[in-house]
C-alpha cells in the first residue's frame, strides 16, 4: 500500500504537468495578439505529435496487450462515444471550442446562452481521455506513460493558445478563461490518477480495451477540432509541420 501511494501521486503529477500546458497555452492566446498563421502552424504540429502517440503508443500498446479485436473494438467505441458527446455539446455552442477566432467565431453568452458552460465541457471531453492514458500508461513501469505526456503536452500547448485567444474574441473574460483551463489542468491530474488506479486492477485485455478507447477519442478529437483549426489559414507548409510533429512523437518513443 505504501508503494501505491507514491505511485499514485506519480501519475496525478504528470497529469498535472500535461495539462498545465493548456493553461500556459490560455495565457498565450489571451494575453498575447498571435498571428494566425503561428496558431495554424502549431496546431498542424501538435496534431502530428498526437497522430503518432495515439497510432504507436495506444493503439499499438492495446494490440499488443491483447490482440486486434480489443485494439480495434476500443478504437471504435472511443471514437464513438467522444463523436456523441461532441454532437450534444455542439448544439449547445462547443462547435468551434478550439478556433482562435479568425475564421469561426465560438458564441458569445448573449449569443447563444449557456454556451460558455458548453465550451468548458467541451474542453473537459478533450482532455480526459489523453490524461487518463498517461496514468494507464504508467502501469508498464512509465516508459510509455513519459512518451504520452510528453506528447499531450506538446499538443495541450496550441490547444490552450487557440481556444483562449477564440473566448477573447467572443468577449469572454480572464477570469472565465483561466478558470476554465485551470479547471481542466486539475481534471487533467485527477483522470490520470482514475486511470492509474482504476484501471491497474483490470485484465489485461479490460486495460487494452480502455487505451483503444481513449485513443479512439483522440483520433477523433483531432480530426474534428485540431485539423480544421490548423488548415483554416493554411500555407503551404502546414503538412510538413505536421509530419514533423509525429516524427517528434515518433522518434520519442523510439529512443
Amino acid at each position: 500500500m505504501t508503494g501505491l501511494v507514491p505511485q499514485v501521486l506519480e501519475a496525478g503529477w504528470w497529469g498535472l504537468v500535461a495539462g498545465s500546458a493548456l493553461l500556459i497555452g490560455a495565457l498565450l492566446g489571451y494575453t498575447l495578439r498571435v498571428p494566425r498563421l503561428l496558431i495554424a502552424s502549431v496546431m498542424a504540429f501538435g496534431a502530428g505529435v498526437l497522430l503518432s502517440a495515439v497510432s504507436f503508443e495506444l493503439v499499438g500498446e492495446a494490440y499488443e496487450r491483447a490482440g486486434l479485436a480489443p485494439a480495434v473494438i476500443g478504437t471504435v467505441g472511443g471514437a464513438v462515444a467522444y463523436t456523441a458527446g461532441n454532437v450534444v455539446l455542439a448544439r449547445r455552442g462547443a462547435r468551434h471550442r478550439k478556433r482562435s477566432g479568425h475564421h469561426r467565431l465560438q458564441p458569445s453568452e448573449a449569443e447563444q446562452s449557456g454556451s460558455g458552460r458548453a465550451l468548458a465541457l467541451g474542453a473537459l471531453l478533450d482532455g480526459v481521455p489523453e490524461s487518463a492514458v498517461i496514468g494507464v500508461g504508467l502501469l508498464e513501469g512509465g516508459a510509455v506513460g513519459l512518451v504520452t505526456v510528453t506528447a499531450v503536452f506538446i499538443s495541450n500547448l496550441p490547444e490552450g493558445l487557440s481556444s483562449a485567444a477564440g473566448m477573447k474574441e467572443a468577449g469572454r473574460g480572464g477570469g472565465y478563461v483561466f478558470s476554465v483551463w485551470g479547471a481542466i489542468a486539475a481534471a487533467s491530474a485527477v483522470s490520470a490518477v482514475l486511470g492509474y488506479t482504476v484501471v491497474g486492477g483490470l485484465s489485461t485485455a479490460v486495460v487494452a480495451a480502455v487505451t483503444a478507447v481513449a485513443a479512439g477519442a483522440m483520433l477523433a478529437m483531432i480530426a474534428d477540432t485540431m485539423i480544421p483549426e490548423a488548415f483554416d489559414r493554411a500555407h503551404l507548409a502546414i503538412g510538413l509541420i505536421m509530419v514533423c510533429g509525429f516524427l517528434v512523437s515518433f522518434t520519442l518513443s523510439h529512443v
